[in-house]
């Protein structure tokens, strides 16, 4: 090929973007283009991670300079079967791999989960991370809030939830989630976990993090404590699962203080129903006991607990794309080694997949980079045969972003913003605020 090879990628969050950076490192001459449909990059990263975990928002530098390679333009504001379509991509590009991740809430079906005052802990995380298109506000009114899950997500929004919105200050967190926070009521935050603590699913790190706050008890309800034949050979075989195992029984066997709000963790307590007629006023729950291989089964003992709020943190969910083939049941567009496969099971020329979309929403970021080096690899190999480009030419499709009118954020945009928000930051003695409106974000990008 006479010309650099021209690659689209689909979703500008971690997947994206190391993808991109794969290809740059790779021995063809690429030139990559990141669509985004947020004014901003970063996905998860900035709309997913609660703003109270510095070390995982490091990979932002990370991720800036991929995005500062002279061989990689950002195109933020761009929606894929909005603004632009396969049909257009393919027009420009050699190449298109999709990475749009995932941002929805998995169901949880339960009796009445749906009624007011029970929520998705996704829509939730987008509210305390200020994504430009959730609500400004959020209910705030329950003293009592129960989380179902015993993820990473599951723990974020607890720890969200129970800290004092002083306490978060020091984080980016808009001035309307401040705001909200400290206005909330509550009083405890119970995490149930229908397993046992060594089938947890959160980290030791994340884990620890709880107890960080001087305003919050964090209680390990002993009962749940209990493990089976396969739960000592997790202890035994992972490091992961011993340091969380040790950590609970150390909490469970403490005094409870004083502090002003409680956290509960409960174990072997699955919801079977959320209480309530117009809205939540109680959570039931069914003890269960393990079954020796790491399952659980019903023991036929309820609980119902006054509370007001439910959120349920039971896992991420991708969303179909326009014009691409979709698994419903995974959530995952079908694949082989990144390669996206149509109805017949073959793969279709130039199209690829990679981060959640493509897996399914598990494992950490780090996890992504091996994820993005299968599906770059297989698209290397397919180099000699890709459909080419019919406009391969960088400049059209800035025209054809701009004929149809669209306000994309460049590269140079996205500086622009990011200076803006360090910039207010700076007024409040914080290291940045983030700009929530859409149309905000936009304006300032375009200078």
């Amino acid at each position: 090929m006479s010309r650099p090879l021209r690659v689209a990628v689909v979703g500008a969050g971690p997947a994206g973007v190391y993808a991109a950076d794969i290809l740059t490192k790779s021995d063809v001459d690429v030139q990559i283009d990141l669509f985004e449909k947020l004014p901003a990059p970063y996905g998860l990263v900035r709309y997913g991670v609660a703003p109270d975990h510095p070390r995982i928002k490091g990979i932002v530098s990370a991720l800036q300079k991929v995005l500062d390679k002279p061989s990689v333009r950002f195109f933020g504001n761009v929606e894929y079967g909005v603004d632009v379509k396969l049909d257009d991509l393919r027009q420009f590009y050699d190449a298109v791999i999709f990475s749009t991740g995932a941002s929805a809430d998995r169901a949880l079906d339960i009796p009445d989960i749906d009624l007011p005052g029970s929520y998705g802990a996704a829509d939730f995380v987008s509210w305390y991370d200020g994504h430009p298109d959730v609500p400004r506000t959020w209910p705030l009114t329950a003293t009592s809030v129960a989380v179902l899950g015993v993820g990473n997500v599951a723990l974020d929004v607890a720890r969200i939830l129970a800290k004092t919105a002083d306490e978060l200050l020091v984080t980016e967190i808009p001035s309307n989630v401040y705001e909200g926070l400290a206005s909330s009521p509550v009083t405890d935050v119970h995490v149930f976990g229908r397993r046992g603590p060594a089938q947890a699913k959160f980290t030791p790190l994340e884990l620890r993090e709880l107890d960080h706050s001087p305003n919050v008890e964090v209680i390990v309800h002993a009962e749940g404590i209990e493990f089976d034949e396969a739960s000592m050979h997790a202890i035994r075989t992972n490091k992961q699962v011993e340091m969380i195992v040790k950590t609970l029984q150390e909490w469970a066997i403490r005094d409870v203080g004083n502090r002003p709000r409680r956290l509960h963790l409960h174990f072997l307590e699955a919801p079977v129903e959320v209480l309530g007629t117009s809205s939540v006023v109680g959570l039931r729950t069914e003890t269960q006991e393990l079954t020796g291989d790491g399952n659980v089964r019903g023991t036929g003992a309820f609980t119902d607990w006054d509370v007001q709020a439910v959120y349920r943190a039971v896992g991420y969910l991708s969303t179909h794309l326009p014009d691409i083939p979709f698994d419903h049941v995974s959530g995952t567009i079908p694949h082989l080694a990144g390669r996206v496969l149509d109805l017949d099971e073959v793969p279709i020329p130039g199209v690829y997949a990679t981060g959640w979309i493509k897996r399914g929403p598990i494992g950490l970021i780090g996890h992504t980079k091996g994820d993005a080096l299968e599906t770059i690899t297989s698209l290397l190999e397919d180099a000699a045969s890709l459909p080419l480009a019919t406009s391969p030419s960088p400049s059209a499709v800035v025209e054809f972003l701009e004929q149809r009118g669209v306000p994309f954020v460049t590269n140079e945009g996205w500086g622009r913003l990011d200076l803006h928000e360090i910039a207010l930051g700076a007024v409040q003695g914080r290291e940045r605020v983030k700009v929530v409106s859409r149309e905000e974000m936009t304006t300032i990008s375009n200078g």
